[in-house]
């Protein structure tokens, strides 16, 4: 059988191991810290970290609104015009929409492609710029020629 004297503990283990506890306490004292200090910060500032993803450009509406697509000019189209959309041929004296000065279009088939796009059909320029100019201009009838 042991006895108690076989278990003795010198000084020097001791020490050794109140000094190992104290820096396993401390690096413990520091991460709670340092974990502190992190979600102590500002939403403000967490989206600014270099971790995070940039916040989302505000999205625009794909189409024009519907004030816009009615306040496109309205034209006369003579026979032989071809519509870029659905590329059916004007009849004589037909009405149609121009865009961007020579692109001419039946009024249902650009309606229909301004209620989902903001740009030509034909040429892809953007029409949000100019359907400010649009709604403040005078709508006038032009004969379209090819």
């Amino acid at each position: 059988m042991a006895s108690d004297q076989d278990f003795q503990i010198s000084g020097r283990a001791v020490f050794l191991t109140v000094v190992l506890f104290a820096i396993v306490l401390i690096f413990i004292l520091i991460f709670i810290y340092g974990r502190w200090i992190c979600s102590s910060r500002h939403p403000q500032e967490l989206s600014q970290s270099s971790h995070a993803p940039p916040p989302p450009a505000p999205r625009q509406p794909p189409g024009l609104d519907s004030d816009t697509i009615n306040a496109l000019p309205l034209t006369i189209a003579t026979s032989g015009s071809e519509c870029f959309i659905c590329l059916g041929v004007f009849g004589d004296g037909e009405k149609a929409k121009v865009l961007l000065i020579v692109n001419t279009f039946h009024p249902e088939c650009v309606d229909r492609w301004l209620s989902s796009e903001s740009s030509c059909p034909l040429c892809r320029t953007s029409l949000r710029v100019e359907s400010d100019r649009v709604l403040h201009q005078n709508i006038s009838v032009i004969n379209v020629t090819q």
